[in-house]
């Protein structure tokens, strides 16, 4: 069965991806790129077409969520999936259940620091990102390899996997920790791994350490630079590639429009009171 990676767009899933895609899927745990394709995003095009599963329709597909979960299933090794998806119910059609799913590392980010680097990554303006944050969205156009994920707000999409509490299949990981203190954080994953495989493996000290090195964000910005990024995408204007690692910790809240910034701490009060972001 496989493992859940979920979040809001740009909280980190990238960077916990690359911590795990370099631990299980190399020799030596030293991140490469490359590696992030054994670590799926879910719902993809490319990923029904596999299966033999529609993609012109996003209603049919919706359908077949958990028949290609349970044909990706049929591998019997350790797996992960990527989604900025919230954990929906569209007319009695889930989006995965637990007969599929062995349990969630959910990522989380303040908000504030969220929305402004949504607004990098999709082109957009912050009072836009800020608007799609708090009122709901989706992101991808349903064309080609940009299949549609229902993320609905921030804090809907945050609240929808904590449903994987109940059978203790939920591992709740805020960026901020994940970046400040990388080898705790990240060992905390490998726990939790195990123990939902019911497995007890002694970490990999080599892997891991590597893992943790070669997945620094200042390093991976420039190799950005130097390589490009398989995941960074085109600016609808300039037509050129977004820089996909861009400001790190230098993302700075307090820089935000002060009536953003209100606007969100309003709407989002609930859960970064608990999250302790407020």
């Amino acid at each position: 069965m496989f493992i859940w990676l979920a979040s809001y767009p740009k909280s980190g899933n990238t960077f916990t991806r690359a911590l795990l895609s370099s631990y299980y899927f190399s020799k030596d745990g030293t991140f490469d790129q490359n590696l992030l394709k054994n670590i799926k995003q879910f719902p993809s095009n490319a990923l029904f077409r596999k299966y033999d599963f529609e993609t012109k329709n996003d209603k049919e597909m919706i359908k077949n969520y958990i028949k290609v979960q349970k044909l990706i299933n049929k591998k019997n090794s350790i797996q992960f999936l990527k989604t900025h998806s919230s954990l929906f119910n569209i007319n009695n059609i889930h989006f995965t259940d637990l007969d599929c799913s062995l349990g969630v590392i959910y990522i989380v980010r303040d908000p504030r620091n969220v929305v402004s680097s949504f607004a990098h990554h999709f082109s957009i303006s912050i009072k836009e990102a800020s608007n799609r944050m708090i009122n709901g969205h989706f992101i991808g156009t349903g064309l080609d390899e940009n299949t549609i994920q229902f993320t609905g707000s921030w804090n809907f999409n945050f609240n929808s996997w904590k449903s994987f509490k109940l059978s203790k299949k939920y591992l709740l990981i805020k960026y901020e920790d994940l970046v400040d203190n990388t080898e705790e954080i990240f060992l905390k994953i490998l726990t939790f791994i195990n123990k939902l495989s019911r497995k007890d493996i002694v970490v990999d000290e080599k892997k891991f350490s590597n893992a943790v090195k070669s997945c620094d964000f200042e390093l991976l910005k420039k190799k950005e630079a130097r390589e490009g990024f398989i995941e960074s995408v085109i600016d609808k204007d300039s037509k050129k590639r977004i820089n996909f690692f861009n400001l790190g910790k230098k993302n700075n809240y307090k820089s935000l429009d002060l009536n953003i910034r209100k606007e969100l701490e309003s709407s989002f009060q609930k859960e970064m009171k608990e999250l302790g972001y407020l």
